[in-house]
Parts: structure tokens; sequence; C-alpha cells
């Protein structure tokens, strides 16, 4: 059966150099095109903590009462609005009143893959011809770290507003869902979820080294999403990632699509399911 797409939001290829072939761009309507600055050789990728918090995150406030925030991270390239009429979406039933969404922006850096021109990421990415391997080639364990350090400071930030980490899911597509595995299953804080769309678990090693040995995985299940004819991250890869997740005893529920690097409506629809069962309304 095939899978519907989104309402005048499918995947868009951004104007990236005409060295960069493949896009991980969210499902876009609202997404800018980035500005192409190759940077200086030599010249640091790390974004610090202050390129972060120069573009604060869009945020959808809660209908109703808030009791739960999902905090979701785009792909390379993209944007925070990327992912705004996915929160419609999400939103259309009336199911998820009591949640807030906050939809963060990645700062520009440069990226090797694109010839070093500086794009919207989370971390660099070296190499990217379609293959398995390619993702996990020469990693940027140093822009990883630091944009966990962020995602984490955004959900500390929410538990410091009366959010208990427990009514917490963080997720993303893509390279944004690559950070919200490493961040949201490597950290302390015992989230409600996490849900990672078209993407992988980075940065393996530092992971582990990461983890809390006293982390109860049982209590942070995952959501996986993965199109069956993706061309840019393979579903070979995110199965490895799975399977990995769930060796280190997560609970990891997967879902193929047929579709490539994008987003559909039935993609959506189970994850609106799962943040359901995960973040209940507190409030009939």
């Amino acid at each position: 059966m095939a899978c519907s797409r989104l309402p005048l939001n499918l995947i868009k290829p951004q104007a990236f150099s005409r060295s960069f072939t493949a896009t991980f761009a969210s499902p876009a309507l609202l997404a800018k095109r980035p500005q192409l600055f190759r940077d200086p050789v030599g010249s640091r990728s790390l974004s610090t903590m202050a390129d972060f918090n120069t573009r604060p995150p869009l945020v959808f406030p809660a209908p109703g009462k808030h009791t739960a925030t999902v905090i979701f991270a785009h792909g390379l390239g993209d944007s925070g609005h990327g992912w705004a009429s996915a929160v419609e979406n999400w939103r259309r039933r009336q199911r998820l009143d009591e949640v807030k969404f906050v939809l963060p922006h990645a700062p520009d850096r440069p990226i090797t893959c694109n010839g070093g021109y500086r794009m919207a990421g989370w971390f660099d990415i070296k190499r990217l011809d379609g293959s398995v391997d390619s993702l996990r080639a020469s990693e940027d364990q140093e822009g990883t770290v630091a944009s966990a350090a962020y995602f984490t400071q955004l959900m500390k930030k929410e538990v410091d507003a009366g959010i208990p980490a427990s009514r917490i899911v963080l997720g993303g597509f893509s390279q944004g869902g690559a950070m919200a595995l490493f961040t949201g299953l490597g950290g302390e804080l015992p989230l409600a979820g996490v849900v990672g769309l078209s993407c992988w678990l980075p940065v393996v090693d530092k992971f582990l080294q990461g983890m809390p040995a006293d982390k109860n995985k049982a209590d942070t299940p995952v959501f996986l999403g993965h199109g069956n004819q993706d061309p840019v991250v393979r579903a070979e890869l995110g199965l490895m990632s799975a399977e990995k997740l769930k060796e280190l005893g997560f609970t990891v529920t997967r879902k193929i699509y047929p579709m490539g690097h994008s987003a559909c409506v039935e993609e959506l629809d189970d994850v609106e399911e799962f943040l359901h069962s995960r973040l209940p309304p507190t409030e009939k």
C-alpha cells in the first residue's frame, strides 16, 4: 500500500552547492534556503552555545493546561519552521492539547560533504554517498556533543519550569533524529520517550561512554520510522541502530514506510499515537 504524502508539504531539495547531491531537509513548506558561504580552510566547525542561543526555538504553546513538552529537531539544511505543519497534523485530533511543542533551529556551520559551505546543521557530515557506512565515517564527535548539550539545556529548561522529565519527549528527523537518540537515550534525564525518523544512532562509542550506568532504559521507549527507499540514510543503517538499542535494553518500536528520505501522513499518525500513549492528558 502506498504511503500518502503530506499535502502541500512534500520534502523539498534545498539550494545546496552543486557538490551536494542529496538532502537531509525536513518536509518543509516554510524552510528557507541556506546561505552558501565557504569557511576559510582550517576554521572550526563546532558551534558555541552562543550560536544556538541567537535563534530561539519556534514554540507552539499547549492549547490547554501545559503538562508535557515535545522537543523536535529538524534535519540538515532546514529550520524548525520546516516541521510546523507536522505539529498542526499531530494536534488535529486534539489529543495532545496539554503538550507544548518546541522546534529548535540548528546553527549554521561548515558541512564538509557540501564543499565546506555553511548551512544549518547539528554536526558536520564528512562523507555522504548513500552507502550504509558513509554517515559513520569520521563522525563529528565534537559537534554532536555540543548539540547534545544544547538539547539537554532545552529539556532542563522545561524541568525548571515544572514539567517533569517523564512528561518530555525528544524527537527529530534525519540528523535531528540522530541527535534525539544520542541525547535522549544517552543522557541522565528519564524521558517519557524518544522519536527518531529516518535517522541513525551516531558516535556509538561516545554514546556508550556517556550513558549513566544506572539508567532505567525500560522507562524511555523509542519510536523509529524509516522509508524503505531512503537513498540518504539507508534503512539498513536504521535497522542496525534499532538492533543496537534493543541490545542495550531499550524498548524499540520500528516501522517501515514505502517512501524515500521523507515523511508521510501514516508515519506522522503513528508518531501522534506514540506521543499520546507516552503523554496522555491529565484532565478529561
